[in-house]
């Protein structure tokens, strides 16, 4: 296995769009988050999939 494929995947869905507070319509992320995923560990790839995951719960309700 390659080292690029045990990285830990984008959410992206190619629906982006930020909205008022900066996060991704599509895959809510941050800007921030989706301008350093390219260069963060898969440790700090998870956390933000953790936020993602408590950001679309809220966007659910």
């Amino acid at each position: 296995m390659s080292r690029a494929e045990g990285r830990v995947r984008s959410p992206c869905v190619s629906v982006c769009a930020l909205d008022e507070n900066d996060v991704c319509v599509g895959c809510q992320r941050t800007g921030d988050e989706i301008l350093h995923w390219t260069s963060m560990t898969d440790d700090q790839r998870r956390e933000v999939l953790k936020k993602v995951a408590v950001r679309e719960q809220r966007v659910a309700l």
